[in-house]
């Protein structure tokens, strides 16, 4: 899967080389291009910002340097995403239906936003991570790559993504390792029982039971 991400700040994104994005990059089962809008500026200066019409505080980045930096990465059938507190909230739904396509360009604002004449020309979809107000998009973007990837084939097991929080509209049930007794806690016997059966019902019971306590809007879906 490629990820194509059009930014003014591609050094923020270093810290997907770790972990298991990290190893997927290695492996290229995701590869993932930074295009500097920076780049595409016609000004000496590699301004790429303006004073916006009509008044107002701050600046907006131009619509001709994000055109061009979008045309230099286009492809057909690439899935166009500005990320944007305006956008629908990323949810696990929106994760697994991203992780099926094969290219994805990303495009973060910053400052005041972007000239509207080219998110209406390029862009597919908007997209958030909640309702609050970042100083940019890079973070959401990196939100975002790191849980769709998580559902690109052979980066992680199938096991791992389809008994997590949020799969069935459940949370994940607690999770216990050595030692056996912790503080004087005891991990549950059923863990330790070797009965099967026994632990499929014990995780769905408390998944049910995490979810009611924790996060009860998740069964109204």
């Amino acid at each position: 899967m490629k990820f194509d991400v059009l930014t003014l700040f591609p050094e923020m994104f270093d810290t997907l080389n770790q972990s298991i994005i990290g190893r997927a990059i290695e492996k290229d089962l995701i590869n993932i291009n930074l295009v500097n809008i920076r780049d595409f500026s016609k000004d000496k200066h590699k301004n790429v910002d303006d004073t916006p019409y009509g008044g107002g505080a701050g600046m907006v980045i131009r619509p001709d340097v994000v055109y061009e930096a979008f045309q230099s990465v286009k492809t057909e059938g690439a899935k166009v995403i500005y990320m944007s507190p305006q956008g629908k909230v990323l949810d696990q739904k929106k994760v697994v239906e991203l992780s099926k396509e094969k290219h994805l360009i990303l495009l973060c604002g910053h400052y005041e936003g972007i000239d509207q004449r080219v998110l209406d020309e390029i862009v597919d979809e908007e997209i958030s991570i909640g309702d609050y107000v970042l100083t940019g998009g890079e973070l959401p973007a990196m939100v975002l790559i790191d849980s769709v990837s998580r559902y690109v084939e052979g980066v992680i097991s199938e096991d791992s993504t389809s008994e997590e929080s949020f799969s069935n509209n459940l949370l994940e049930y607690p999770q216990y390792t050595r030692p056996e007794v912790f503080n004087g806690v005891k991990v549950p016997d059923v863990l330790i029982s070797g009965h099967h059966e026994n632990i499929r019902k014990w995780r769905e019971e408390k998944s049910l039971e995490f979810t009611k306590s924790k996060r009860p809007d998740l069964l109204k879906k």
